[in-house]
């Protein structure tokens, strides 16, 4: 966290002292400033910890992205067109997950994916069910979902 907040002061400070508030203007202050901890902090154990997790959460920015790109277009599709291609269900994926904040984050990316719709964790916090709009091959949804799992526990621990 420490790291965090360095980074995002530096970047504050870039913007400060170019005088020009754009949010362009910050991204590049804050792109300068991780060079500029990468350099100096190297070897700290705080900083070493965010300079391995920050490409790992820019390339999950990135996944998620492409996955809502590519979930909103297939619902559009099966909207404008007058036939329907859905194939809705329930089903239920086993965690890897543990703690509660990587149960919670992984059911609320799946909620804010169009088409799919998280229901309700089991008891014993093993099984997480899931609403689907298309379920052509429940495998193939599983393992989607375990590699969205996957990325959201990389990134927590």
């Amino acid at each position: 966290m420490i790291a965090f907040a360095s980074n995002l002061v530096l970047a504050i400070t870039w913007v400060v002292l170019t005088g020009t508030f754009t949010a362009v203007n910050l991204v590049a202050g804050f792109v300068l400033a991780y060079v500029v901890l990468r350099l100096t902090k190297r070897g700290s154990p705080q900083f070493d910890r965010y300079f391995s997790k920050t490409p790992k959460f820019i390339g999950f920015i990135f996944f998620f992205i492409w996955d809502l790109l590519k979930s909103n277009l297939r619902v559009a599709y099966d909207v404008i067109t007058p036939s329907h291609h859905m194939r809705p269900g329930v089903i239920g994926v086993p965690l890897d997950a543990e703690t509660d904040a990587e149960i919670t984050i992984l059911a609320n990316l799946i909620t804010v994916t169009p088409g799919t719709l998280s229901l309700d964790v089991s008891g014993d916090r093993k099984t997480l069910y899931i609403h689907a709009m298309y379920i052509d091959n429940e495998e193939e949804l599983r393992k989607d979902i375990k590699n969205l799992e996957r990325r959201v526990i990389e990134l927590l621990r």
